[in-house]
């Protein structure tokens, strides 16, 4: 009988063995992943490879932008939740100042699981190791999309070295768009008239600017970013950093004349400065309400202007003052990054990588989508619906673009910097600097700054 009962035993922690090694896994292969914390201090854990997992998980991502925006953004939110429907994703708009919202959030140690990161914001948040290293993640079987499928000049601040902090959701290469209707009421040609004529040149872009005036509306709306500023200095054939990164505008001649005639432009009322509108109008609005012709922004105003059925628009390279018919384009990148924070980081990081994926920037950006794939292979997102007739200066303009952080747009680099620079194009937009100081200011910031990064 006692061998009996040892035997019965023996046989019992057998079979619970078998059935544990066989019952462990509920779809989803286990696989090894590298998850939390910073650079350097990350740590193994198990996670599925993908379909259901019986344990249910929560997210939150945040992100900047309009309405028409965020339903963009949901199409892929969308479609992970739908091939994991274990995991539940709630978008989190952020209106207003976002990145000061975000910086409060993770320095009191809260925060969305992942969130929107521009490209002035990276350095500061890879500085004080507020969001995770994905480098083992992204070049792992479990990511979604690889870092070798992306645009190697969009990293910008987001790779240091080999290391990758966030990647890139997408990129939006800047045109002017314009206001077919407003044009043909002035009795003006249409910029792409102008354009195809080889006249689209700073001269024609003042007189639209000075014709609009007349009738008591804008031609322009000027903002003080790092995009629409370097626009206008590559526009004539000026830099603001060279090709090695070292800054240059004090002793580029270009440069200056570029933020004079700029300057001149506000000065002289047919342009308005964004930083002088009321409270609550953004140039949006201005140009859906036909009260300026144009605006400078990449296709992230798409979906909200081909919402409204009775606005006629379409896009046009900047005006050159070179004699060349385009010149250099800025191109801003948007991250999307890991909270430090966060406490289901595993699946976060499928999510983010699924979210930048041929898969998820397809999701996102077919149907007038509001931004161009960062990722190789669907270019034809952009140019398919025909919407706006010219979609594919968007893809002309990538392929000369600059991004914030390459060398030639550097400020990116040293944290905080870019943030100091529009602060002083502010003040000479609104009038209470002239050109000359405001690169004497700038000078003395980079100077300061990048001394300090060094350090």
């Amino acid at each position: 009988m006692k061998k009996m009962t040892t035997l019965s035993i023996s046989i019992i922690l057998i079979f619970s063995i078998f059935l544990a090694a066989c019952g462990g896994n509920n779809g989803g292969a286990p696989a090894n992943t590298t998850t939390g914390g910073n650079a350097g201090n990350a740590k193994e854990t198990n996670a599925p490879a993908g379909g259901e997992t019986g344990k249910k998980v929560e997210l939150t991502m945040s992100a900047w932008g309009n309405p028409a925006e965020l339903k963009v953004y949901q199409r892929a939110l969308d479609a992970f939740m739908k091939e994991n429907p274990n995991t539940k994703i709630k978008l989190i708009p952020v209106p207003g100042d976002y990145e000061q919202k975000i910086m409060t959030e993770l320095s009191g140690g809260a925060g969305p699981d992942l969130f929107y990161v521009g490209d002035g914001l990276m350095s500061k948040l890879i500085e004080n190791k507020s969001i995770v290293d994905l480098t083992e993640f992204a070049n792992s079987e479990l990511s979604y999309a690889k870092p070798d499928e992306f645009a190697p000049g969009l990293w910008g601040p987001a790779k240091v070295g080999e290391n990758i902090f966030g990647m890139p959701v997408d990129s939006n290469p800047m045109v002017l768009y314009y206001n077919k209707k407003l044009f043909k009421d002035a009795g003006l040609k249409t910029p792409q008239e102008y354009f195809d004529e080889g006249s689209w040149n700073w001269e024609t872009f003042k007189m639209v600017a000075e014709t609009f005036q007349s009738m008591k509306k804008y031609g322009f709306v000027q903002e003080n970013w790092w995009g629409p500023m370097l626009n206008w200095i590559w526009s004539n054939g000026g830099e603001m950093y060279d090709e090695n990164g070292n800054y240059v505008m004090d002793k580029n001649d270009k440069a200056k004349e570029a933020l004079a005639f700029v300057s001149d432009l506000v000065k002289g009322g047919g342009v308005i400065y964004s930083g002088s509108l009321p409270q609550g109008q953004g140039q949006d609005a201005m140009f859906m309400s036909q009260q300026v012709a144009m605006v400078g922004a990449g296709r992230w105003l798409t979906p909200m202007f081909s919402e409204n059925k009775s606005l006629e628009f379409d896009y046009i390279p900047y005006p050159t003052n070179t004699g060349n018919k385009t010149e250099t384009a800025a191109v801003p990148a948007a991250y999307l990054a890991l909270n430090a924070n966060s406490k289901n980081q595993p699946e976060a990081l499928k999510v983010l990588t699924y979210y930048v994926s041929k898969a998820g920037q397809e999701a996102r950006l077919a149907d007038t989508g509001n931004a161009i794939p960062s990722i190789a292979g669907l270019d034809y997102v952009v140019t398919d619906k025909g919407i706006p007739e010219h979609a594919q200066y968007l893809l002309d303009a990538r392929e000369k673009g600059v991004s914030f952080g390459a060398p030639r747009a550097a400020a990116a680099l040293v944290p905080g910097l870019g943030q100091d620079i529009q602060e002083l194009y502010d003040l000479m937009l609104l009038g209470k600097a002239d050109p000359e100081a405001t690169i004497a200011a700038i000078t003395k910031k980079v100077q300061e700054k990048t001394a300090e990064a060094a350090k």
